[in-house]
């Protein structure tokens, strides 16, 4: 893999996808359960949890970007904008840095709505991969 390689990934979560993560993470707040719960906030409807948006970093990271054997060694993040369920979104990766003597990469990590092309969440990540780095 290169400096400045780029990869993305298109997705949207359902709303039975939420519901359940709020079932195995514990995380029942009814801001994203509960639409007439939601309808009373600054959303105006249930938003997906912040760490289940974000964990479509670990799905391509660990299978497709760089893909299997990567160690998803950290991650730094930030969460710009509520996320929908059912909503389209695009993942953006790009290799910002290189360890060669570590195997390790500095992965640039964001989504994007796809609708309003707003950045919904903004990160980096550090991944492992002997074979790949």
């Amino acid at each position: 893999m290169d400096l400045h390689e780029k990869f993305t990934y298109s997705f949207n979560i359902t709303q039975e996808q939420v519901n359940q993560f709020a079932e195995l993470s514990g995380d029942t707040n009814p801001l994203h359960l509960d639409a007439e719960f939601a309808a009373q906030t600054q959303f105006k409807k249930p938003i997906i949890h912040g760490i289940f948006s974000a964990s479509i970093f670990s799905k391509v990271l660990g299978t497709q970007f760089p893909g299997a054997g990567s160690i998803y060694a950290g991650q730094e993040i930030k969460f710009l904008r509520p996320m929908y369920p059912s909503h389209p979104y695009e993942a953006r990766f790009e290799i910002v840095s290189i360890d060669e003597r570590r195997h390790s990469a500095q992965i640039s990590t964001e989504v994007y709505d796809v609708e309003t092309g707003k950045a919904t969440i903004k990160g980096v990540a550090t991944v492992i991969h002997k074979e790949k780095f």
